[in-house]
């Protein structure tokens, strides 16, 4: 899929902030780039983050959505030491794959970047700095798994155990995180920890380190959490988090690590280790802006004209909620801080749990190779979004929803009203938009706009309050009243015995499709620029609905959105089914991890081969 043209145009002509209009700032938590994202990271982060940006264009606003791999730390590290390479490569092949998963679901980045740029290490440095000069950092001595077999100290991620927390006990925690109850880790605190390289049980040495004292910040923490909590919109499950950090007290974080890869510390005492990821990668926000534009301040640095809107799933809430914000804060500057934070919960797969470790799921890049259209994966991801709670993809449900959502209920509704507007006149209009005269007289066509109206509001509610699903159950919802405002009318009867009342009826109607062609576009795009395709309308001049233009009134009444007299396009179907036989080889394609996956194939291959 190539760039939009509106994408194109905002790579020419950097987004700045603009003087009596919304300013949004956007951003999707950095996908780590050590492997290639799947479901459960796409719905949660980028693709979540993305219908909300474009939402925002839609309704006029001034937005700026950045993106970019996480690079730094030990799980590149890991990886480079499990394939033979520098760490350097294995970014380098992974920032690739990434940006093609993203390009391929029409993520629309303003800029999709990378924290191993040098603008991270002069802004990551600079913050650094002004924490040491304003008191806020601290030494201390702490004890770090050292493996006597490898000769290195075991950064968290080289690490595994079992989980400490009661109740808990999951085998495969890492040093940092329990994947499994959320807990974030001393790799000391590891039950029987083992070194992921050799394999060793690693021994235990006194080492050195800087830690940001947020204790000292808890004031100015909690002063930002309540003010920002209320102005903005925080899911449920990152207010639930935050305080529970906040009530279980907080303590200094260790903010640098034993490793080579990264941030380097400018302190004469730390000049062999590096900043810690939790430390330096949320500053990668700020250092991709700085790599889309040198006046990335005017965005980070302006918080009277700018709002921060972050999306990502719940594991990272503590990190944005508690540690970003006191590492601006200590900073003494004026930095824009986060006012709206929507977090997911986690998308399972089949029976079990997505998990890029243990390649167990749907990946960016199977999703392309099932030829299921992108606006088709948009469409389920998003409407199966875990918001409040788990929520599990299964091949049956991608399944049913495609076929009864998009292709009965959306494609029929909008190729419906097409094909009859493109009939030759004595069967519909020749493809020219009818008149509609005194629309209003006619009681169902009154009462279908009625119902459209308050909908509108209803999804412009949702979609500001970042209810991304509520938002597009009711879009869909308008679809629902279209096939019924068709139904009830039964225009083909009209035709020949109501003529004016087709006429009304069909232009009522496809000024429904060009509705859902807005209302949808922030969750399939594609769909949306296809419709408007078929209505010859120019995506880039019609794609709007802002107040400012009245669009959202003259909504309201859907026969007035397109003219008569207007010719539209050749009608074509949107969206094509899944049968049960294509459900059933995906089911047994994408069973297990991708490790047996890539096993079956070999097998198979040599089968193949032995056979010929």
């Amino acid at each position: 899929m190539a760039e939009t043209a509106s994408e194109q145009g905002r790579a020419q002509a950097a987004v700045l902030p603009v003087a009596g209009r919304r300013n949004v700032l956007v951003t999707s938590a950095l996908p780590y780039v050590n492997n290639v994202p799947h479901l459960g990271n796409l719905v949660g982060c980028v693709l979540s983050a993305d219908a909300y940006a474009r939402y925002c264009r839609l309704r006029g606003h001034n937005v700026l959505f950045v993106c970019g791999t996480d690079e730094y730390g030990t799980a590149t590290e890991a990886r480079a030491l499990q394939e033979g390479c520098s760490p350097r490569e294995i970014c380098d092949r992974y920032h690739a794959l990434h940006r093609e998963v993203y390009r391929w679901f029409g993520i629309s980045f303003d800029h999709f970047g990378r924290t191993s740029s040098p603008e991270q290490t002069v802004i990551c440095q600079d913050i650094f700095q002004k924490l040491l000069e304003n008191n806020w950092l601290s030494e201390k001595t702490i004890q770090q798994l050292y493996c006597g077999t490898c000769q290195r100290s075991l950064a968290d991620r080289l690490v595994e155990g079992s989980c400490p927390v009661e109740g808990c006990g999951y085998g495969s925690a890492r040093g940092d995180q329990c994947e499994k109850c959320g807990e974030l880790l001393n790799s000391t605190e590891l039950i029987d920890p083992k070194c992921k390289v050799c394999g060793s049980t690693p021994c235990v040495r006194d080492t050195d380190h800087l830690f940001l004292e947020l204790p000292l910040l808890k004031e100015k923490l909690e002063e930002f959490i309540d003010g920002a909590s209320v102005d903005g919109y925080w899911s449920q499950n990152a207010v639930h988090v935050t305080n529970a950090w906040l009530k279980g007290g907080l303590k200094p974080r260790c903010i640098t690590r034993d490793l080579k890869w990264g941030v380097p510390v400018p302190h004469e005492k730390y000049k062999d280790k590096v900043f810690y990821v939790w430390f330096d990668a949320p500053i990668g926000y700020i250092s991709i802006t700085a790599c889309y534009t040198p006046e990335w301040e005017k965005w980070w640095k302006n918080p009277e004209n700018v709002e921060l809107y972050q999306f990502m799933g719940k594991d990272n809430v503590p990190f944005h909620t508690v540690m970003f914000p006191s590492t601006l804060l200590g900073t003494g500057e004026n930095w824009t801080l986060l006012k709206t934070i929507s977090v997911t919960e986690y998308l399972n797969y089949e029976s079990g749990k997505f998990s890029k470790t243990k390649g167990i799921g749907i990946f960016g890049n199977d999703a392309k190779d099932t030829n299921i259209p992108p606006e088709v994966w948009r469409y389920y991801l998003l409407t199966n979004r875990p918001e409040v709670s788990d929520a599990q993809f299964t091949w049956t449900d991608l399944q049913a929803k495609l076929n009864n959502e998009l292709v009965n209920k959306l494609g029929n509704f909008v190729n419906r009203v097409l094909s009859f507007i493109a009939k030759p006149e004595g069967a519909g209009y020749g493809s020219i938009i009818p008149p509609a005269t005194n629309a209003e007289s006619y009681t169902q066509t009154r009462a279908i706009s009625e119902t459209v109206g308050k909908l509108i509001d209803q999804y412009i509610d949702a979609m500001d309050k970042v209810k991304l699903k509520q938002g597009l159950k009711i879009a869909m919802a308008i679809c629902s009243e279209g096939n019924a405002y068709l139904q009830e009318t039964q225009f083909w009867k009209l035709y020949k015995q109501d003529p004016p009342g087709c006429a009304t009826v069909m232009k009522t109607s496809v000024g429904l499709v060009y509705l859902l062609a807005c209302l949808l576009e922030p969750f399939m795009p594609s769909f949306s620029t296809e419709v408007l395709q078929q209505l010859n309308l120019c995506p880039e001049e019609h794609l709007s609905f802002c107040d400012e233009k009245g669009e959202r009134d003259k909504a309201k009444r859907p026969w007035d959105l397109i003219p008569s007299g207007h010719r539209i396009g050749k009608p074509a179907p949107l969206f094509k089914g899944l049968d049960d036989n294509t459900v059933k080889g995906f089911k047994e394609k994408f069973a297990g991890s991708q490790a047996e996956r890539r096993l079956r194939a070999e097998v198979a291959t040599r089968l193949e081969n032995t056979t010929i």
